[in-house]
């Protein structure tokens, strides 16, 4: 479970940085074409990792999801335990870094960078909120109708649509947000400006939280299922 989780998140970051780096090679000179590009290639990359991964360790590739799965099922024990999410964030921080790495050298880039790209505005962080917790409301929402199996292709499309309707590109993901500190192209972040945007993204989670409580109180639990359906014994649940 938790090298799927490991690989998933950095395969993530890599077609998020590596789709990044092409795209700014192959268009220079215009940036909406870049963002077009970096933005196609992580609605199929993403989609295309949760079919893979789902069945494995859920897909979640993001710590806040394993942490609101956590908060959402920790009566029923459905869902992940909180050690296994101390484990799953620290596998998917790791994978994170690790998918920075390989984008950097597939592109002849020197593998280990720190980004310099600033992004820290009111705007940024509201985008960041705004993109998190629609993404935790999104998934919990079909893993609590029982539509758990139309996860890869809506939440692929979610961040696809994210990426333009935030200021922030909707990086929507701590785990993700450190890895794209080890890259400084066009998907990278400095990193005074990811601990806002983590912040945020933390803050967003728990907006999302509250929203899927609300809106589904009497829903089946089964938040474990989250972001594709698996066996529960993969999660370590108490």
């Amino acid at each position: 479970m938790l090298l799927s989780e490991l690989i998933g998140t950095a395969l993530l970051v890599t077609v998020v940085v590596g789709s990044g780096i092409a795209a700014a090679r192959l268009s220079p000179a215009d940036s909406g074409l870049q963002l077009l590009e970096n933005s196609t290639a992580t609605v199929f990359g993403l989609a295309v990792l949760i079919l893979v991964f789902g069945p494995v360790s859920g897909g979640h590739f993001n710590p806040v999801i394993s942490a609101v799965d956590w908060l959402l099922s920790r009566r029923s024990g459905n869902g992940l335990s909180a050690v296994g999410v101390g484990t799953y964030a620290a596998a998917q921080l790791v994978g994170a870094i690790l998918g920075a790495l390989l984008a950097n050298i597939m592109f002849d880039l020197p593998a280990l960078q720190i980004s310099g790209k600033d992004r820290i505005t009111l705007g940024h962080g509201l985008g960041e909120l705004v993109a998190t917790a629609g993404l935790v409301l999104l998934i919990f929402a079909l893993a609590r109708t029982g539509r758990a199996a139309l996860s890869a292709a809506a939440v692929g499309a979610y961040i696809g649509a994210a990426y333009w309707f935030t200021s922030s590109t909707s990086f929507a993901n701590p785990a993700v947000t450190v890895g794209r500190i080890f890259s400084d192209t066009f998907a990278g972040i400095a990193p005074t400006s990811a601990l806002f945007f983590i912040a945020a993204q933390l803050v967003g989670g728990l907006v999302g939280f509250g929203l899927v409580r609300f809106f589904f109180p009497d829903a089946p639990i089964t938040a474990g299922r989250a972001v594709v359906s698996h066996s529960r014994h993969l999660y370590g649940g108490s």
